[in-house]
């Protein structure tokens, strides 16, 4: 790295990015954390319901409204993953750090967050004895997936930095390519990976990252294989860098509504191409595999990337004690530390066998006590570095 240059990527954004535009970086950077930090809401609901409900509840209609409600947090932390990677690789680009580093540096965080999801898989592992099985180990989950993204977008951007592209405004406009490029081909090779063009010389555990497989004899949709999660981190790392340029900067709330628009404009093309007659794939599988469902739920998500925006700024999103804004800032440590009050055998709540009523209060317990351990670790921030230090050491090791 060159000299001087001293970088850190926290699992928040809110200090990656310094310019002299302080106040409007600021305002950026807390709408991402209360977006994330929505994700994570919306994940606890979705988690918890299905966790705890049980008997007629299960065959509710709430219920089915709870788990639709869960298809949205995944490709939100996925895009916003994006998001702060184009913020990340930005900044270094403006402190002339060379395209080799940036790469090194970008895929090197994919891996230790990679191992971070394999840590988790032991950890559940171990918790889940004598009754989890060792192929749960090598099961594809969301941090495996965002682990995986980062090393790719870390090899598209040394991608973009070839050919002569130097300047900053030369380097955004050929990574917000190169990331369109790379999410229509995730998305469009979906299909067939999970089908006909499945892998299966692999092994399962190799084959489970490209269609989640897994043990299972055919892909699994509850599962996080790099076809089609990837592709929305890439649509973040389009979005997040197209809103880093001179333009969206003196115009931010122009370009976030542009994204808003542009969201609507996905949704419209997805149902479009959806209901023409023509089926371009053997086997068509609109709510797993189809890149129109891909479409539509990009749109959905830069949608609602708009609405946190306007949320915000001119509603009550910042206004004093933010929760959302505080798990925002740490949603790797929530979303460690809940799944074993949810789903593992710390379970707050008997699994499987209460009503809406009972899982709806020990869903509010979850959601103040991530609240309160987000804001505790929010106010030490000192231990997170050694802690990372500490596990990039054990895994040199």
């Amino acid at each position: 790295m060159k000299a001087g240059v001293r970088w850190t990527w926290d699992d928040s954004v809110s200090h990656t990015l310094i310019t002299p535009m302080a106040e409007k970086i600021t305002k950026r950077i807390a709408y991402v954390d209360w977006l994330r930090g929505f994700a994570c809401l919306v994940m606890f609901q979705t988690h918890c319901y299905d966790s705890w409900l049980g008997g007629a509840a299960r065959d509710s209609g709430f219920f089915k409204l709870s788990q639709l409600g869960g298809t949205l947090p995944a490709p939100m932390f996925l895009f916003l993953a994006g998001v702060s990677f184009a913020l990340v690789t930005d900044k270094l680009r403006q402190k002339g750090v060379s395209a080799d580093e940036i790469a090194r540096t970008t895929i090197l965080r994919g891996g230790e967050i990679f191992l971070l999801g394999l840590l988790l898989r032991l950890q559940e592992f171990l918790l889940g004895q004598p009754s989890a099985s060792w192929t749960d180990l090598l099961r594809v989950d969301i941090l495996n997936v965002i682990g995986v993204s980062l090393m790719m977008m870390g090899v598209a951007c040394r991608i973009s930095a070839t050919g002569g592209a130097a300047g900053l405004p030369q380097l955004r406009r050929a990574t917000i390519a190169t990331a369109i490029i790379c999410a229509l081909a995730i998305a469009v090779l979906t299909p067939p990976l999970w089908t006909n063009w499945r892998p299966h010389s692999l092994a399962w555990w190799v084959e489970s990252y490209i269609n989640g497989v897994h043990t299972f004899g055919k892909p699994q949709p509850w599962l996080f294989p790099v076809f089609p999660w990837a592709a929305f981190a890439f649509v973040g790392l389009a979005a997040g860098s197209l809103l880093l340029s001179e333009w969206a900067r003196k115009n931010e709330t122009a370009g976030l509504a542009i994204a808003g628009g542009s969201g609507v404009a996905l949704i419209a093309m997805g149902l479009g191409l959806d209901a023409l007659p023509v089926r371009f794939y053997g086997t068509y599988d609109f709510w797993h595999t189809s890149p129109n469902f891909f479409l539509i739920r990009s749109g959905v998500v830069l949608i609602v990337i708009f609405l946190g925006y306007a949320w915000c700024r001119w509603g009550a999103g910042e206004w004093g004690f933010s929760p959302l804004i505080e798990m925002g800032k740490c949603s790797l440590l929530v979303y460690w530390v809940h799944l074993e009050f949810v789903y593992g055998g710390l379970s707050i709540v008997s699994k499987r066998n209460v009503g809406i009523g009972t899982a709806t209060l020990g869903l509010i317990v979850i959601f103040i006590a991530m609240t309160a351990l987000a804001t505790v670790r929010n106010r030490f921030p000192k231990w997170k570095p050694q802690m990372l230090a500490l596990f990039r050491g054990a895994a040199r090791t």
